[in-house]
Order: structure tokens, then C-alpha cells, then sequence
């Protein structure tokens, strides 16, 4: 059977699943340290790296996803001309087909916009002259998740956290350095992952009174 015949069976997309889960949480334990470790020469404030890759984090989602929808209209529209089932099932058809072509997304040019939006984010005064390719790896791997975990039914997501929000304890831990009596959100290390809404996997804020 050819790779995007309609639907994956549930145990593949079970397992796909699985998978990506445990890419974004190897992401979170290896790879976000990796980055604050090349952030470290250019930016001294802890704080500050971990905003930065925070944000990172958060752009490179919105990118994949832009990218993700423009790609999933196109292949539906080619799909569509020898589809004779349901409107439904070409959806799955699509989002099966994409799953299997992933070389249909240019993530080096989601890698720049990500770039970019962080280098004109005006809430973070980073000294001058720090070059954000130093984590573009880091930026290319969270593109090329995100963009994977659209392919899931339903798709899996990022929580978007606002600073000096109520400490939630089902989205988030705290990191060590937190002041665990401080009921708000100084700012955010790590976002939550999601599903439908429910929490898949916690995020790691900061508290501070």
C-alpha cells in the first residue's frame, strides 16, 4: 500500500506519537542545556538565556505551523482530484501523506524567521551584536517536531505562557531556583506540551515575588 492511502492505522500513529514525545522531552533535557551553553559567552544572565530560548521555542512552533497549514492546503488540493471519499478522509489522507513527505517543508527558511523574531523582540534587551545562529540547531529541531506533531490526530501543541501569570501546577514545575511561596510567573524556561487542551507534558517556570 502506497504511504499516503487514507488513514494511518492507530497503533503507527500511536507510536509516531509516542515518539515525538519523547523527542520533545529529550529536546528539553539535552538539547535546551546544549543552547544556554552557547548563549553563556554573549549573554552572562541566566535569566536572559532562558528567555531567549523560551521564545525560541515558542517562534519556532508558530513557524512550523504556518508552514504546516500552507503545506496541508497544497496537498489537499492535489489529493483532492482522485479523492471520492468523505471531506474527513481526505484529511487524514493529507495529514498521512504529509508525515511521510516531510521534505516538503523548508524548515531552513522557518530556521530564519524564528531568527529574525527573536532579534526584534523588543522584550529582550540583549547586548549588541549577539548572533542567534549559535542556536540554530536547537531552532531547527524544534521546527521539525512541531511541524511532525501537526501530522497527529488530534495534532499536539505548546501552551503560550505570559509572564506574571497565576502559577499553575498541573501545567508547570518550578524551577529550583523559584521562590516556592511566590504565587505568580516571573517568566518561563520550558513551555507545556499539549493535547486537545490537557497537559502531555509539564513546562518549567520560574516564580518570584
Amino acid at each position: 500500500a502506497r504511504c499516503w492511502s487514507p488513514g494511518p492505522p492507530r497503533r503507527a500513529c500511536a507510536s509516531r506519537r509516542a515518539c515525538l514525545i519523547a523527542r520533545f522531552n529529550f529536546i528539553y533535557a539535552k538539547e535546551r542545556l546544549d543552547a544556554e551553553m552557547l548563549l553563556r559567552p554573549f549573554v552572562c544572565d541566566l535569566e536572559m538565556v532562558q528567555r531567549i530560548i523560551y521564545l525560541a521555542a515558542v517562534e519556532s512552533f508558530h513557524s512550523a505551523k504556518m508552514a504546516f497549514c500552507k503545506i496541508k492546503i497544497s496537498v489537499k488540493d492535489t489529493l483532492a482530484l482522485d479523492h471520492c471519499g468523505e471531506p474527513s478522509s481526505l484529511e487524514v489522507a493529507a495529514l498521512d501523506y504529509i508525515a511521510c513527505h516531510k521534505d516538503l517543508y523548508d524548515v531552513c527558511c522557518s530556521v530564519q524567521e524564528v531568527i529574525c523574531s527573536i532579534t526584534k523582540n523588543p522584550k529582550l534587551p540583549c547586548p549588541a551584536g549577539v548572533d542567534f545562529t549559535v542556536i540554530s540547531s536547537l531552532i531547527q529541531e524544534l521546527c521539525c517536531l512541531a511541524f511532525s506533531m501537526q501530522t497527529l490526530i488530534p495534532p499536539l501543541d505548546i501552551a503560550f505562557g505570559v509572564d506574571g501569570e497565576l502559577f499553575n501546577r498541573t501545567m508547570y514545575y518550578r524551577s529550583f531556583d523559584s521562590d516556592f511561596t511566590a504565587p505568580f510567573v516571573a517568566y518561563h524556561v520550558w513551555p507545556a506540551l499539549l493535547e486537545d487542551g490537557a497537559v502531555v507534558v509539564k513546562g518549567e517556570v520560574v516564580t518570584k515575588k
